[in-house]
């Protein structure tokens, strides 16, 4: 077992663990962009929806889209299209929903990527150590006095690609169950601080009842 090293291994199976190499370096890569996306829009989403009710009700709603206009965040966007929304409540809240799906459309850019790769990466892994186990096989059937070194090594080498998979999905698990689950939050919370605006719109853009009017006292008629 002299030849047993981390050299010998890599030579071994190189191939596969160029790929699974590559497959790591592109889930980190994109975390770290959508870590940096969740980072810039990182915000109170509901003190920034009673901020912007507060602004159209001293000023005026166009002063409030103005306000919404001049951020680049999810909840902004949101409230910019309800602010805009032309019709009744539903309207509203069909112009928040769009929005919202828009921002998360934006923001999943990538996340299927690293799922796709926590997904393949311990097949990559097994599938290099089974071409590795038929290449250890074939030779002790072609050097039939190799004795157990040969096996052990053999196999111990074919095995690697099986854990350098496990290590490039395991990470890659973490990194999508994390943007998911930020994805999700942000989407959640967006929804329902935006969902105040709608609802203070709605009971501001009802028309006032008038007041019934009053019924005149039954009196005696004239006599001519």
């Amino acid at each position: 077992m002299n030849d047993f090293s981390l050299f010998a291994m890599f030579r071994q199976g190189w191939p596969v663990l160029c790929i699974l190499i590559a497959m790591s370096i592109l889930s980190l890569a994109m975390f770290i962009d959508r870590w940096r996306a969740f980072w810039m829009i990182r915000c109170d989403a509901l003190f920034f929806i009673r901020h912007v009710i507060r602004i159209a009700d001293e000023r005026d709603r166009d002063a409030a889209r103005a306000y919404c206009g001049k951020y680049r965040l999810p909840v902004a966007q949101a409230a910019l299209a309800v602010l805009e929304a032309r019709g009744a409540r539903e309207a509203r809240e069909a112009a928040m929903t769009h929005a919202i799906e828009a921002a998360v459309h934006r923001l999943e850019t990538g996340v299927a990527a690293i799922g796709t790769i926590a997904s393949l990466a311990p097949f990559v892994g097994l599938f290099g150590t089974v071409v590795g186990i038929i290449k250890a096989f074939n030779s002790i059937a072609a050097n039939s006095g190799g004795g157990t070194d040969v096996v052990s090594a053999g196999i111990a080498e074919a095995l690697v690609t099986t854990a350098c998979g496990l290590l490039v999905a395991i990470p890659a698990v973490a990194f999508y169950n994390y943007c998911s689950h930020r994805i999700r939050s942000l989407a959640r919370e967006t929804e329902l601080a935006v969902f105040e605006l709608v609802v203070w719109l709605s009971d501001h853009d009802t028309p006032q009842t008038p007041p019934p009017a009053r019924v005149p006292e039954n009196r005696a008629a004239p006599r001519f």
